[in-house]
Formats: structure tokens, sequence, C-alpha cells
């Protein structure tokens, strides 16, 4: 695969200045300078027309009068200039641009309208552009500052993303004072363009960047951003911390769902489903910069406090406990051991107190040895100045156990200038220090978090996780379509039940009554006791206008009742359309539980779903979690497990556990109806009644809308399912069968065995040079994929479960074309699998819209230039490699 598109963005040879100035505090003098004094080894160019020279460097017009080539353009002039610089760019070859410009969204309908037209030219060209009202970006290793107000940091392996330069600006200058350096940061402005999505694409692949800190205030492509985010925080740690919190709806709910979950909700899910870490205050910025600049990357959430005084160990316990640490006690063996110099009972208690007049000895000895307890996770080390002991000898102790055990040791030695020394010690050696217990606490959660977390990113569930593959989506279809072309964005219950009915979800036997006599003759063949229900598309919650009646037993009562809740009706609401009312068979569970469970359109990240106590007093109770579709089984139990339901649902009293499985089972339905219903903007089935037997949903109710048009499966969801469509059985010519289908996250350990049963021709054919094993980083790189923007499809030997050969393409940014690659079996060459993989990923690539396949090829790789040319691939010469062909096919 070539390398990132982005590349000559943040490793630029070349970069145009537009608006280069010696002008005293101007935006274009301080961005000149800093790029001027970083230490940039590349050619810089000003470009301003009303100077020959700035701080004696020739100046140039524009980009005609310059004549040489340029990769990158950086433009600080004004807003009106743009549209006609950015022609330039174009005409000249420039690939990337950093706007500077403010003025304009934020100058309203003229200045939007601007942006739209500076976005036309920049895409007919194929530039892109980060900002506009960026404050640039910075590249500590290879001096490139470019930006109006960032100091070039000292070199590190921590990477920022923010959209604001104020954030950025502001962490820099701590990390000066902090011995702090960074890989990347990089202010992404208002994000016209490149937003954070395609700017952590590039950081995944960036050897430089160890971890990522974002800063996050609104998103603009969430399926992007979501892609970007879970291949970062596959390989690397990624902490957020997400503003603007508070949320009103645009749109009045019509749903419970709809006005209980909001965006921070849903916002909160999508980064803990992407591995990410999040946090809520600006002070757990430094604290979080500091850890991820360490040398750990995650722990357990069993912690060990140690200190040689009670408070701060205090303090940090009753802190751990409310961020969901465990303060766990060590081992017999490690107690009696601790016992022997510290006395006895001392070791069992979580904060251990080493006393304030302790020997300093006993202080390096307990962290050893609950380093070496399996019970314990992680060390954090409070010390507090005191004159018997020597501060810096202990440090020194301590950095001595971090370089001797793996898990990790964080310390916080409180005080001023008595402990700054130490707290050098620690900087140099990267072990996360810190001055209180509650920052020290929270880098210690942030390390517990990210490891938990990556439990959910390795999940990839496809759109049915429940054993019934298949449901009749051709009737909900209709169903929804009909209502539509009545104009009508509410479905009637019985509507919303026979959609519920074909995605296998047990629903009470109903029918709809339009007159007295009428409810009378269903009400007795349905059989009793019965509800009574109105049916308007007006009414959303019916027991609101006193539009329903329980447990009618008796026939004479149908006919009263029926005429009951129209006068009700015709009273509280005189203006509503009434379509008749729903007789429904009353369902009679002595041990029933009534929950209920939701889908919501989140205008950002699409459908999500919302679990949790059910009946009438759902908005009161408000007990429910949310989770982002496609579910499986692990993703169903978490979310009922993050709810008080969970409790609801064991044994307790009289009453037997509810079928728990069941429950499981409807969230899973559900995922498949947010899967591939996108009409669905809401959703209640409220109550869901089960008990030991099984569950049945009583009530429903869907509203609908046209979704967004897209020739992409999927594209109305924030993840993308696993595509279980993909998947076949074939048999080769000597009756060898395989499946070939999408790669999965634990097939690590078949492509571990695969590669490293290659030939070193194979592995340099492939990889273009030599390569002995795939790290741990490229094991998840190649497994852990977005099935939107890319796939890999595996040829698997069913009998032995063995990969006999791997094809897979990348998108190109320009969602037209894709990059390939493929590789298979020494022993299975000539044998058509080559063919049969490419013939597959040429599909897959023709039903996601794509219209060229495209790769590089050794030279001298006859055997796969020989299938291109079988396969009517066109070959040309690469004109910058005369080592390397360009295969390329049409495939659309």
């Amino acid at each position: 695969m070539r390398s990132h598109y982005l590349s000559s963005l943040f490793l630029p040879k070349s970069i145009a200045m537009f608006g280069a100035s010696d002008r005293a505090n101007s935006v274009g003098q301080a961005v000149f300078e800093n790029l001027m004094n970083g230490g940039f080894k590349g050619e810089i160019y000003p470009i301003n027309p009303k100077h020959k020279k700035i701080n004696d460097i020739k100046c140039y017009a524009d980009l005609a009068a310059l004549d040489k080539p340029v990769e990158m353009a950086v433009v600080t002039t004004p807003a009106k200039t743009v549209l006609p610089i950015m022609r330039q760019c174009g005409e000249h070859g420039v690939k990337h641009v950093v706007l500077f410009a403010s003025g304009f969204r934020e100058a309203g309908d003229a200045g939007i309208a601007l942006e739209q037209k500076v976005m036309e030219v920049a895409q007919s060209y194929g530039i892109r552009i980060l900002g506009p009202n960026s404050s640039g970006f910075i590249r500590p290793k290879v001096g490139l500052n470019i930006s109006c107000g960032f100091s070039l940091s000292k070199p590190g392996n921590v990477a920022i993303v923010s959209q604001s330069g104020a954030i950025c600006s502001a962490m820099l200058d701590w990390a000066d004072s902090n011995d702090i350096g960074f890989s990347t940061v990089v202010s992404t402005g208002a994000s016209a363009d490149l937003d954070f999505g395609e700017v952590l694409d590039y950081l995944v692949s960036d050897p430089d960047t160890r971890s990522i800190l974002l800063y996050i205030e609104g998103l603009h492509n969430s399926r992007r951003f979501m892609s970007g985010l879970r291949a970062a925080a596959r390989i690397k740690p990624v902490i957020a911390i997400k503003v603007g919190r508070f949320y009103g709806e645009v749109e009045t709910p019509m749903s419970h769902t709809g006005a209980m979950v909001g965006s921070d909700e849903v916002f909160d899910e999508a980064l803990s489903r992407s591995g990410v870490v999040r946090i809520s205050q600006f002070t757990q910025l430094f604290a979080a910069a500091r850890i991820l600049s360490s040398r750990y990357r995650s722990a357990g959430k069993n912690l060990m406090i140690i200190s040689n005084g009670a408070g701060p160990g205090v303090l940090a316990a009753d802190y751990a406990v409310d961020k969901g640490l465990k303060l766990v006690e060590p081992s017999e063996e490690t107690i009696k051991k601790l016992a022997k110099f510290l006395g006895p009972h001392q070791g069992r208690r979580n904060p251990l107190d080493l006393k304030f007049g302790a020997d300093p000895n006993s202080y390096p000895k307990a962290i050893e040895l609950c380093l070496q307890d399996e019970n314990i996770d992680g060390v954090v080390a409070f010390f507090t100045p005191i004159a018997t002991q020597n501060s810096e000898e202990i440090a020194k102790s301590v950095i001595a156990l971090a370089d001797k055990y793996k898990k990790p040791i964080l310390t916080s030695w409180m005080g001023g200038t008595q402990v700054q020394s130490s707290r050098e010690l620690f900087a140099k050696a990267k072990i996360p220090s810190y001055q209180t217990p509650e920052s020290t606490i929270d880098a210690y959660s942030f390390l517990a978090a990210y490891q938990l977390s990556q439990k959910l990113l390795l999940q990839s569930p496809s759109k049915y996780s429940t054993g019934h593959e298949r449901a009749d989506v051709e009737a909900p279809h209709l169903i929804i379509e009909s209502a539509l072309s009545e104009k009508r964005k509410s479905l009637t219950a019985q509507e919303s039940m026979a959609i519920l009915q074909a995605f296998s979800i047990n629903t009470v036997r109903n029918a709809v009554a339009y007159s007295p006599e009428q409810a009378l003759v269903i009400a007795t063949s349905i059989g009793f006791p019965v509800a009574m229900k109105v049916l308007s598309p007006d009414i959303a919650h019916k027991s609101d206008v006193m539009g329903v009646v329980l447990n009618i037993r008796g026939a004479q009562k149908v006919r009263n009742v029926y005429r009951e809740i129209m006068d009700n009706v015709k009273i509280k609401r005189p203006e509503a359309r009434i379509d008749g009312v729903l007789i429904e068979k009353m369902h009679i569970a002595p041990n029933g539980r009534e929950l209920m469970i939701g889908l919501k359109n989140d205008s950002i990240f699409g459908p999500v779903i919302s679990f949790g106590s059910g009946g009438t007093q759902v908005e009161v109770l408000r007990d429910h979690a949310v989770a982002l579709p496609p579910l499986n089984r692990l993703l169903a139990e978490k979310l009922i497990n993050r709810t008080k339901v969970k409790r609801l649902l064991e044994e307790f009293g009289h009453m037997p556990a509810a079928n728990k499985e069941a429950v499981i089972n409807i969230l899973l339905r559900v995922s498949a109806m947010a899967c591939e219903l996108p009409w669905i903007q809401e959703m209640d089935i409220n109550p869901l009644i089960v008990d030991e037997h099984g569950i049945v949903a009583v009530d429903a109710h869907i509203r609908v809308a046209y979704p967004k048009s897209s020739n992409r499966q999927y594209a109305h969801m924030a993840i993308h399912p696993y595509p279980a469509r993909v998947v076949e059985n074939q048999q080769l010519a000597d009756g060898t069968d395989i499946v070939l289908r999408p790669i999965r996250p634990d097939d690590t350990g078949l492509l571990t065995t695969f590669m490293d049963s290659l030939s070193s021709e194979a592995k340099y054919f492939r990889f273009m040079h030599a390569l002995h094993h795939l790290s741990p980083e490229m094991l998840v790189r190649f497994t852990q994929i977005d099935y939107d923007l890319e796939m890999a499809v595996v040829a698997v030997e069913q009998e032995e479960g063995r990969v006999l050969g791997v094809a897979r393409f990348l998108s190109n940014p320009d969602n037209i074309s894709c990059e390939f690659a493929l590789v298979v079996s020494d022993a299975r060459q000539n044998q058509g699998l080559g063919h049969r993989l490419m013939s597959k990923l040429i599909e897959v690539a023709y039903d996601k819209g794509l219209s060229v396949i495209e790769g590089e090829v050794l030279a001298n790789n006859h055997k796969m230039l020989g299938l291109m040319k079988s396969m009517e691939f066109t070959i040309v010469n690469d004109p910058e490699d005369m080592n390397v062909k360009i295969v390329s096919k049409r495939i659309a």
C-alpha cells in the first residue's frame, strides 16, 4: 500500500505561504516567523504581491511567479481573498491547504456561500483543506510549526487534535514547564474538509505517535469520525474530552425514548464503543497528557494505594471508589510478608499507611511486595516530605522498581520545593507523577478504563446475532412506505406490531374495532381479558387522554368502554383524528416485569438503542441505558447490566428469575431492525413483559421518515455491521472446501500462522520489503477493520481452519477508487485461489459503489502480473519507480 494521502500535509517537502508579512502583530508575521524559526528543512516560499522581500527572504507575487512545485500552501489572508488563491493552488498542483482565515460560516449566509464555493473549487482540483479558522499545527520532530500562537514543543509521542486553538496553546505552554513533548498538535478549526476522522486515520500510521488526546466541540461526519477513532484506539490509547454536554432537541419527541435519550449520552456511548476513554474536566487533560507520555498504556481495576501518611491515602481511596476502581486486599502471602516489617494487621489495609516516621526502606519493600501480588494490577504511591526521609532517594528506589516490573506505578510526591527534584527524576524516567491525590487517581483510572474499553472495541456484530439470521424485511418496508405515501409519520399500533412480528418479536393478539358492536365481536373472538386503546396518529401517549382501559373481562363491558374512550378523547383532544379502537389480548404474567426497548435516530450517530424499566412511569424513573447498533450477545448483556433492570430480572421474594436470554434476544432483534430500517426515527416497545417463560411486546409506537439518500448500505449507522452477506462457501479444483469471508477481529492467530508460513519471497512481494513477522500493531490493523471503508477477504480451509490467502482493499479519499493487496499461501499457488479472492474483492468493491480498483506490483512478481493480465487489468510502469508496475481495472 502507498503512503498515507495526508503525508504531504504533515511531512511536506515544500510550503508556499500566502499572506506572509513582516508587519508587527499580524497573523501573517506570526505564522511566517514560526515557520521559518522552527528548524524545518524543506523549502519555504513567502507569497505576497506587496513585498519583494520579507526578512531578507525573496517574496513572490503568486505561484505563477514562483514557478516551482509546491506540496502545501498556508493561507493567512482574509476570507474574501481565499477563492482566487484556491484556484491558483489548484492550477499549480498544490495538494493541501492550511486555512487560517475566519469570516466564513460565522459570518452568516454570505460567509456560508463563500465557504461552499471555496470547497467546490478545492474538490475540483483534489485539494484537501485544514480549516478554515484553523490555528494550524506543529510537528516538533521535523521542526514544523505552522501556527500563529503555538510554541514548538519538544518532540514526544503524544498527539493532540483539537477544535480549539486556545486549548492547544494552553496544553503546549503547560507541557514546556512539565518536560512533556508531542508528536503532533493539530487545530482543526471549522473542519469544512479535513475533520477528526481523517486526521486520526493519519495518526494511526504515524510511527512517532503512541497515544492521542482529543478536544471535541462538535462533529460533521460521524461515520468518518467513528472509523478514524476506532482505527486509532485499536492500536494507540485515545482520551477525549467532549464539551457542550447540555442538549436541547429541535424537534419535539413523540416517544418516551425521544424524550429521555440526549445527544451527550449517545456521544458517551460512541466513545466507549470505540475504545476511547472520556474525560470531563479541563484539568484532567493535563493528567491524561502526562500518563499518555509515560511508559504505561493500560492497567487492571485492582488498585493498591501506598502512602507514608494516612491523609493522602484516604483521600485517594475515596476518589478511587468514585471512579469505579477496586481497592483490593493483598493475598495472604503478601500480608504475612508485609507484617514482618510493618507490624501485625497492618498489611491488610488498602490504602496501606506506612506511617509518617516509618523506616525509609519500608517504602520500596512494600511497593515491591504489592507488585509481586497477582491480586494487584497496579500501585499508586503517595509521599509527603519529612525531615527523616530523603524524598529523592525514595524516588530513585521507586524508579528502580518500575524498571524491574511491568505493572504500572503512579506517584504523587506532594508538596513544593522539597519534592521538586524527585518529580524531575520521575519525569526523566517516564514515570507519571502528580501533585494531588485526585489527579493521580484520575490518571490511573484512564489506564483501567482503556483496558476495559478494548474489550468493547473487539466486538464486531453482524446485523443478525440471534441465530434467527433472516427477517421478513420486505413487509416492514411496504408498511413504512405506505404510511409515508399517505403523509403519515406515525405508524398505527397494528402497523407497529406487524413490524415487530416480522423481526420475530412476540406480540399480543390484536384487531381494530370501528364501532361498539365490532369491539364486542373482536373481544369475544380474541378471548377475555382484553385491553382497549384508542388509535390516533395525533396521540402518542394514550393514557394522557384516558384512551386506554386494561383488564376488561366481560362482554357487556366492552361496548361501554368503547364509548367511554371515544368520549374521553373528544373532550381531551377534540382536534385529534381517531382511527378506531385497538382490542388486544391481555397478557397475564403474575411474575412479569415491565421493560422498555426503544430506538432513536440521533442527528449525529444515527440509530441508538435504549433499554430500561417500562410502564407508565418510564420518564419519571428514567432507568435506562443506550447502545449503538449493531449489537451482539456480549454488548446486549452489557446494556442490560448498566440499568437497575438487571437486578429486577433476578430472583427475589416469591418471584423466580425472569428469562434474561429472551431479553437479550429481543435486543438483538431490535438491533437488526436498526440496521435494516433506516426510516425509523423513534420507536418505543413499552411495555415489554418478561417472566420466567419468555417475553411479549404489549404495545409499540413507531415514528418514521424518509432517510437521507445514499448509495452505501448502512450509511445511516455510525458503526458498519459485520458483512455476513459476503460469506461464501466454495470448493477448489482438488476438492478442498473453503469459505471466503470478511476478516474478523479474532483472526489474529490464524493470520499470524498464515504469515509465518509464507516464504521470504512471498512476504517480499506482498510488502515490498523484508518482513519476518507481523507486529502486534500490524495484526490489529489488519484484522480490526472498518467494513465501510475497507475490506479484507480471507480464504479459510474448512476442515483444518487454516488461512490459505488474503485479499484486501482500502477505499481512496475520492470514494471512487480503491487500492488492493493480495497474498496466497505458497502451497496453494497456481490453483486459481488468487483469481477467486480477487473476484470476490471486486464484487464487494462494486457493491460499495467503487469504480476503479488499483494496486502496485513489483516488476519481477511475474505470477501476480500474470493474474492481473488474465483478469484484464491495465498494467503500466510506475513513473516514480521503475521496479514497480501500476495495475488497475475499471469495475463500474
